[in-house]
């Protein structure tokens, strides 16, 4: 099976660019059209936060639109540039999350486990998990210790360099988290956004992996003190196959580029063997 994972839209009020420059609701279309190119198309599609950029009702119209379009379940955590309660009524009619609290959540997706973890930190840009989290993961992963499982949250837990970002990672409940994640085998991965790159790391025995952002990128620029910045990089997002033996992650562009072409071999490539002698 395949699980699309898509992160960071940042959508805005219809005609104005995230930070004066980037055309993210632009973004998030194709980001879209690339979900329903895809052949096979993924069995549900995960939504690593920040899907609007300053939590406004127009901007979560926006999103609800767009996701209208899928024919697979879409299902999200919210990111420091989301509000709780235009979240949760942005997803309403789809009926995952709990009406009042912690925007956290567990479904089944074929034969997969989600749970989906809310950091967000009202006003702030860190996240955290709060100790209602941290239970409430703790329940879910021993319901279900034979069942592979995929836990996503927005802020990642651990440092990726880039240190304005690093600076508003997950702080609290990272112990915890890491003491789960190691405890139950069956998190086969735990997924992330928030970064706006590709990152992967080992946390608890797994897999960590933040997606890229379908729209803008943040600079890769490790220096200590580098300024906030971010590229218009290609969008991109990733996809989860789950086989018999795991899972492959592949990192898929959003725009589409020239091709397929055919391998054609020349004749002097090594190995190839000589025609038949006429």
């Amino acid at each position: 099976m395949l699980i699309a994972q898509i992160s960071d839209l940042h959508a805005r009020p219809r005609g104005v660019p995230a930070y004066g420059i980037s055309e993210t609701n632009l973004y998030a279309e194709h980001a879209i059209q690339a979900l329903l190119r895809l052949e096979p198309r993924p069995d549900c599609v995960l939504v690593t936060g920040d899907l609007a950029d300053c939590g406004l009702d127009e901007e979560y119209a926006l999103v609800r639109e767009l996701f209208a379009r899928l024919p697979m379940p879409v299902y999200a955590v919210p990111g420091n540039h989301d509000r709780r309660e235009p979240f949760r009524l942005a997803f309403r009619d789809r009926d995952f999350l709990s009406e009042t609290g912690f925007l956290n959540f567990a479904v089944t997706c074929g034969s997969v486990r989600i749970v989906g973890l809310d950091s967000l930190v009202v006003g702030e840009s860190h996240g955290e998990l709060a100790s209602e989290t941290i239970a409430f993961l703790e329940q879910t992963l021993a319901a279900a210790p034979e069942t592979p499982t995929l836990v996503m949250l927005h802020h990642p837990p651990f440092d990726t360099g880039i240190g304005h970002m690093d600076r508003t990672r997950l702080r609290t409940g990272v112990t915890e988290l890491e003491r789960l994640v190691a405890a139950n085998p069956q998190v086969k991965r735990l997924l992330c956004g928030h970064v706006h790159r590709s990152i992967q790391t080992v946390f608890g025995g797994t897999l960590c992996q933040i997606a890229p952002s379908v729209g803008h990128q943040v600079t890769l620029d490790l220096r200590s003190q580098a300024p906030s910045c971010f590229m218009l990089e290609p969008p991109e997002f990733l996809l989860h196959r789950f086989t018999g033996d795991g899972v492959v992650t592949h990192t898929a562009k959003i725009d589409r580029a020239p091709g397929p072409f055919p391998f054609v071999l020349p004749d002097d490539y090594p190995g190839r063997k000589p025609a038949a002698a006429m």
